[in-house]
């Protein structure tokens, strides 16, 4: 392991983010600003919903910016790199292991998305309003959540990243981010399937499931969610799972 160069590589991608900061800010708060004041304002406010559906939605919507901005940040380049602008052969060419250049893009999407979630805390808290009863009472918790989020994110990215083609990003999208997102319990607690006894169990192979719901069980504590060390053992398990498999697909598709 080169450290000197694994920061530098890290300095390079931090130096990119900056360079786009704006436009990321956009990318990253348009959706879930739309869907906070549209969910949490205009429905709660005009009666169709009641008030406490906000501190349901809150946690979700930041689960899914956390987990979007870092599968992102580490998908999309990997699959233009490898596929388009061969950039990532000069990369390659740097003197370290190849994984642990896999392993630096992991921890650049970590940050992004971590960035992201904190930016949108304060964003949606202001688009939706009085009413949102979350708390940030239990730091310990929110924190482990949130670093667990952010490495799913990243290793889930190095993993669609090194899987997907080019001409397959829109079939990513259709086929695996808007299913996530739907049964993903963002915009509801697990326990709201029940009726549905099935589906609510075969949606814990969904990883947004344990973020929206490690997020609501750490920020409003009062709703019902599945129980954090359930939440904390199985996300380290999916992401240890994301990144074996992300660095053997990295490194076979650079080593060819």
């Amino acid at each position: 392991m080169n450290w000197k160069t694994f920061y530098a590589m890290l300095q390079r991608d931090g130096h990119v983010a900056r360079r786009n900061l704006l436009p990321m800010l956009a990318q990253n708060l348009l959706q879930p600003l739309l869907l906070t004041f549209v969910f949490g304002r205009v429905l709660t406010s005009s009666g169709m919903m009641q008030m406490g559906y906000k501190s349901v939605l809150l946690p979700g919507i930041i689960a899914i910016s956390m987990v979007l901005s870092g599968v992102q940040a580490v998908a999309m380049p990997l699959i233009a790199e490898f596929q388009f602008t061969r950039e990532i052969e000069d990369r390659l060419l740097a003197p370290m292991d190849s994984k642990w250049l896999a392993v630096e893009k992991v921890i650049a999407g970590m940050i992004q998305s971590m960035v992201s979630g904190l930016v949108v805390i304060p964003a949606a808290w202001l688009t939706m309003g009085s009413g949102l009863n979350v708390t940030f009472g239990h730091p310990l918790e929110f924190v482990a959540v949130a670093l667990l989020v952010a490495l799913l994110a990243g290793t889930g990215g190095l993993l669609l990243g090194c899987s997907i083609g080019q001409t397959q990003i829109g079939l990513m999208f259709s086929m695996v981010i808007a299913p996530m997102m739907m049964f993903g319990c963002a915009y509801y607690p697990w326990s709201a399937l029940k009726a549905f006894p099935g589906l609510q169990y075969a949606v814990l192979i969904n990883p947004l499931v344990y973020a929206s719901e490690g997020l609501r069980g750490s920020l409003a504590p009062q709703i019902p969610h599945i129980p954090l060390v359930a939440v904390l053992a199985a996300l380290a398990g999916m992401d240890l799972f994301f990144l074996v498999f992300g660095l053997k697909k990295f490194h076979s598709k650079a080593v060819s």
